[in-house]
This record gives C-alpha cells, structure tokens and sequence, in this order.
C-alpha cells in the first residue's frame, strides 16, 4: 500500500506540474502577442522576452540585470533566427533561475521563477497619456475655431463629416443666396 500511495502522490504532483505549464503557457502567449498583430503566440522575441523579465520581476537588479536577460536570450536562441519557442522560454528561465534563486536547488529554483510568471499578462506601465494642457485644448476646442474651419462642426462640437469638409450643390433650382425660396409659385397663383 505504501508503495501505491507514493505513486498516487508522484502523479498528484505530476498534475500539479502540468497545471503550472498550462498557466506558464497561457503567460508565455500573452507576451508574444504583446505589440505585434500579426504574432501568433507560438514564438517570443527579445523585445517581449525583456518585457516579460522586467513585468514579472525575474530583473532584480542584483541577481539578474538586463544584461543577463539578454545574454541568455541569445544563448537560447538559434543563431539565424529572432525568436524563441516556448520549449525554449522554458530553457532560458532555468538558465535564469539558477541566477535569481541562488540559495535553492535547481528545482525549486525553477518553481519559485514560475510562479512570479504565472498569470501575469503584459502591463501598459510607461504607455503615453493625454496630456491636458491649455493649449491643447485651446487648439482642441471647437468653439473658437473660425472661418471654413468653424463649418466642420455643428454647435455641440460633433463633428458634420462630408458635409462640413464639402460644398454640397443645392439643386433647387434657385441661386445660393436667393432667401425666398419657392415662394413664386404661391405669390403667381394668389394673383389670379
């Protein structure tokens, strides 16, 4: 009994294993989509890989510094090719993991790294933002625009599209600036 009982906690772990790659995974592909729409998920360049080390905090600055994120990288990588597969990833953090958690076995090492990986997706930290100044809002509102400009706008700032860009032709039959528009006809029959 003892030895089934071993085996049934061996395969609980084993489970528990497969579990935490599924979400190393799953990090893994958020990164490598990370700024490139026509990325696929399956491979992970530099950039994202940087990204991935700083976001998750594997760069401490003491242990791992950029340097190292990217010498490893390199190492990993083929010598004619920019990206990493995720077989590769996983290289590349073991490689890392022996620097990060220096006092502990290569196993736990490992562990410990995938834990500050699992879960975590790309973060929009350092992302340009509006900025609200005078005068950019100043040149933004639509209120004080004049001449043809003042045109594209109706009263609540929304822009009118085509017809505020365009000179639409009114095929009314009257000239532009003629005011009393279909208002012949009326005076014409009320004489007779």
């Amino acid at each position: 009994k003892p030895a089934k009982r071993s085996s049934s906690e061996s395969n609980s772990h084993e489970g528990a294993m497969a579990g935490e790659i599924s979400a190393l995974e799953e990090a893994f592909r958020k990164f490598a989509v990370h700024g490139d729409t026509r990325a696929t998920g399956k491979e992970m360049h530099g950039k994202n890989w940087s990204k991935l080390c700083k976001d998750c905090h594997i760069i401490d600055g003491k242990n791992v510094t950029t340097t190292d994120v990217d010498i490893v990288f390199s190492k990993i990588k083929g010598k004619s090719v920019r990206t990493i597969t995720f077989e590769q990833f996983k290289e590349a953090l073991q490689e890392l993991s022996k620097k990060r958690f220096k006092g502990k076995s290569d196993e736990e090492a490992l562990q410990e790294m995938y834990k500050l990986i699992e879960g975590k997706g790309p973060g929009l930290t350092g992302v340009t933002k509006t900025v609200a100044s005078p005068t950019v809002s100043r040149l933004t509102d639509t209120s004080k625009f004049t001449g043809s400009h003042k045109e594209r706008f109706d009263a609540s700032g929304k822009g009118k599209g085509r017809a505020g860009r365009e000179d639409l032709v009114d095929n009314s039959g009257y000239v532009s600036g003629y005011k009393h528009a279909g208002t012949y006809d009326h005076k014409v029959q009320g004489n007779k």
